[in-house]
């Protein structure tokens, strides 16, 4: 069965080019433009992976992975942060988030679906 992957980004052209990377790799993909559109959508559905942005209207990165990690149906779903911030102190609120990976755009689809593949492999 495929692994699904909820992608969360403002920018439509970002998720089609990250769907499109996923769907090569074999993935069900989900896609979200903002925290609260991807909290909407996260609710009864099982992700088993979530690549998400840092800037974003209505509800940031950063607030959403908080928000997902107080969630128990998916306190332990894995997130890649996708984004443009590069700061080591953007990286490590991020980490204390709960993030467990970090791309910053753009990003070699090789190395992202190596990340996914390690990061869905246990969930």
């Amino acid at each position: 069965m495929a692994k699904t992957v909820m992608v969360v980004d403002d920018s439509a052209s970002v998720r089609q080019v990250v769907n499109i990377v996923l769907k090569t790799g074999g993935y069900e993909v989900i896609e979200a433009c903002d925290g609260v559109d991807a909290m909407k959508k996260l609710y009864g559905q099982r992700v088993n992976l979530v690549i998400c942005d840092v800037n974003m209207p209505n509800m940031d990165g950063i607030t959403f992975v908080k928000n997902l990690k107080t969630s128990p149906s998916h306190k332990f779903t894995p997130v890649i942060m996708l984004t443009t911030e590069s700061a080591e102190s953007k990286k490590f609120e991020g980490r204390q988030a709960g993030a467990k990976a970090w791309f910053v755009k753009p990003f070699k689809p090789e190395s992202m679906l190596e990340a996914v593949s390690k990061l869905v492999a246990f969930n």
